[in-house]
Parts: C-alpha cells; sequence; structure tokens
C-alpha cells in the first residue's frame, strides 16, 4: 500500500530560530518551506524534512533522522566537527570506535543531537 509513497522524517524543536541556525547553517540543508514560528520544511536529497515547534522536543530516546553519506562518512563528520557538532559515543556489541565513527558489521556510523536533543546519525551504507 504505502511501498512506493515518499515518507518524510519530522523533527520537534523547542526554538525554531535556534533549529533554523543548526539546520541551515551546520548541516547545510536547504529551506523549501516556512510556515512562520510552527514549521519550517527542507530539502535533503529527494526527500524532505519537517522541524516543527513543539513541547515534546527532544524526548525521543532513538535515532530520528539517518543521512546516508557513503565514503564521504570521514570528511562529514570532519566538517561538522569543525562546526562545533559534537558526537555521541556508545558502547555497542560488535562495534569498534575509531574516533567518533563507529565501526562494525561492514558498516561505518556516527551519531550526533541536534539543540533539542533529537538524536541524528550518518551512515556510510
Amino acid at each position: 500500500m504505502l511501498a512506493n509513497s515518499n515518507a518524510t522524517a519530522n523533527l520537534a524543536v523547542k526554538d525554531l530560530a535556534k533549529a533554523k541556525a543548526f539546520y541551515e547553517g551546520t548541516l547545510g540543508l536547504k529551506q523549501v518551506d516556512d510556515m512562520g514560528n510552527e514549521l519550517v520544511v527542507y530539502k535533503s536529497g529527494d526527500t524532505v524534512i519537517n522541524v516543527y515547534h513543539s513541547e515534546f522536543a527532544g524526548t525521543n530516546k532513538a535515532t530520528a533522522v539517518t543521512w546516508t553519506v557513503g565514503d564521504e562518512i570521514g570528511s562529514v563528520v570532519k566538517s561538522l566537527k569543525s562546526k562545533g557538532v559534537a558526537f555521541e559515543h556508545f558502547e555497542m556489541p560488535g562495534l569498534s570506535l575509531e574516533g567518533d565513527i563507529h565501526v562494525g558489521y561492514g558498516m561505518k556510523v556516527a551519531w550526533f543531537k541536534d539543540p533539542d536533543g533529537n538524536i541524528l546519525n550518518l551512515v556510510d551504507k
């Protein structure tokens, strides 16, 4: 039923202006729609991400958005670090940590948070 339909990520934030600075300035996403103080829509590859104001921002304790960056994962991590992004380090069975990148199971993954604590990540595959 939904196999051929696009899906959109939705991220709740407390401060939309602060979120805009992060998603546009730090991550480099392009804004494609702005609905005042309630919602901003960003283009990311062939998809969009809705960033919206909510009192429940930052309450999700799981990964909210994943970007597949391929072999560029090392350079993307380095670039984001230079912009002040702090990467999360987790103890996970089967994964070892190489700098800020978790490696294992034939993949590389790096996790970080937005200003509201939404968990975001990069993966090479």
